[in-house]
Formats: C-alpha cells, structure tokens, sequence
C-alpha cells in the first residue's frame, strides 16, 4: 500500500501536469513559441529565453518539469514547440514515437551530478567506492528524483550502484517529482543532503556542494533539445537556433553547464 507522502506527491504530479497543459494551451492561443524544458534548466534557459526574445519577436512560454512527464505530455498531445530533456533516453523515446524531428535533435548540454547539504552545513564528502554515505546522512533522508524515471534520479541510482552505496541509503530517500523539489528539500533543511545537477546548486544559495561524483560512476549527462513534430512555427525555428547558439554559451555556463552542441 502506498504511504500518505506518496499519494501526496503522486496527486502534485498529475496536478502539475494539468498545469503545463493549460499553460501550453494558453500559450498557443496567444502565437507564442512553447517550450517544455527539463527542471533543472529554468535559471539558466529564462535568461537564453530573454536574451533570444528579440530574434525571436517576443520571449517563448516555458514549461518546466520533469523530462519523464514533459515527454509524456507531449506524447499526450501537448502543445509543445520544443523539447529540452535532461537526458537522451527521454528524448529517444519521442523519437521513437515520430514526435520529435529528428534532424533538430542536438546535443546542447553537459552536466554533472553533486552532493549538497544545506548552506550552513559542516558536512563534507570524498565520494568514491566505500564512502559512508549512510554515516553522513545520520537519521535524515537523501533528496533525490525519483530513481526510475526522473533523469537527475536515474543519475544519481546509477552513481550510488557503481560506488556500491546504494543499498546503503535505499530506504532512506526522499525522492521528489523532479530534481528543483529535490533541491529545494535540502534548501529548506527538509533533508540533511541531496543529489543534484552541479547546475543547481549554483542556483540555489540556500544549498553548498559538499562532493561531486566521479564522471565514471554514471552515464555521461546529455541534454539533447529538438523541434516536435506537431510544431510548424517558424518562430520556434528561430528560438531553437538562438538557444543553441554561441551567444547563449554565458547563460548556460555561468549556471554549471557545459554547452556541446549548436555553434561554438
């Protein structure tokens, strides 16, 4: 049976995914250029969004969320322009679905994961095999999306497994529907630590680094962006070329990300 937190948070996600559709349908009637973008990019991509509004003829509807429930929207008949997701499986999966043109899809970002702890915190991580991970986390719960389908989560597993900590802190997460909710658990000292994008964490003054893991623990962290299939606006076109430009590359890397993809 499930618990009364998993009902809450299941109930949050089906309403958060009533909100981005009537926002996207808001959007559409209104001619503007819709974005669903992966979470974890909000601080950086409003500022791409802001600096490309003139190219554009005016600033994009975004709808952040989870890469797993944005793609399922869209699957569901969203009305979404473009697709950002925070990892390729996502993005795989509209593909496979003809949902997305496939000759937009790029690569435009790198990420890593990191370990946070409340800005105040004493706590400090050397992560690698064996780290007491458990030990760091005393009686609190580790912050993290959810581990089957959230992307940062789906990291974050993978990281925790090859470094043989996962069966360790299993029953002691606190997994959210998306890795800002995770973020903001350890921000406001709901949970003592939290795995995340490095790219959050500089977002969020109420968070400190207190690790990052080894690249080689995990996938590497790829955010692919395309045009969907549905979409025919020329303004999207434009908005996708100037988030993939190099005039953006400062928004993005200020943030923590690495840009890989559109013009160097």
């Amino acid at each position: 049976m499930p618990n009364s937190r998993s009902l809450v948070m299941a109930a949050l996600v089906s309403i958060a995914g009533v909100l981005v559709v009537a926002s996207a349908a808001q959007a559409k009637a209104d001619d503007r250029v819709i974005v669903f973008a992966a979470a974890s990019m909000k601080t950086a991509l409003d500022a791409v969004n802001h600096a490309c509004a003139a190219e554009v003829g005016g600033e994009a509807s975004i709808s952040y969320a989870s890469s797993s429930a944005l793609a399922k929207q869209i699957e569901n008949g969203a009305p979404a322009d473009i697709f950002i997701s925070a990892d390729l499986a996502w993005m795989a999966y509209l593909r496979d679905r003809n949902l997305v043109k496939a000759g937009t899809v790029t690569e435009l970002l790198g990420n890593s994961i990191v370990l946070v702890a409340p800005k105040d915190s004493a706590a400090e991580a050397d992560i690698r095999e064996g780290f007491d991970l458990a030990g760091l986390l005393g009686d609190g719960r580790l912050a993290i999306g959810e581990v089957t389908s959230v992307p940062a989560g789906k990291y974050g597993r993978e990281a925790l497994e090859k470094l043989g900590l996962w069966s360790s802190v299993a029953d002691r997460l606190a997994q959210a529907e998306n890795v800002r909710a995770a973020l903001k658990f350890v921000a406001t000292g709901e949970a003592p630590l939290g795995i995340v994008y490095a790219s959050d964490a500089a977002a969020e003054p109420g968070v400190k680094v207190v690790g990052t893991f080894p690249e080689g623990s995990h996938q590497p962290i790829i955010y692919p962006i395309a045009q969907t299939s549905a979409s025919s606006s020329p303004e999207a076109e434009v908005w996708l070329k100037c988030a993939a430009s190099a005039s953006a590359t400062p928004f993005y890397e200020e943030q923590g990300f690495t840009v890989l993809g559109g013009e160097k």
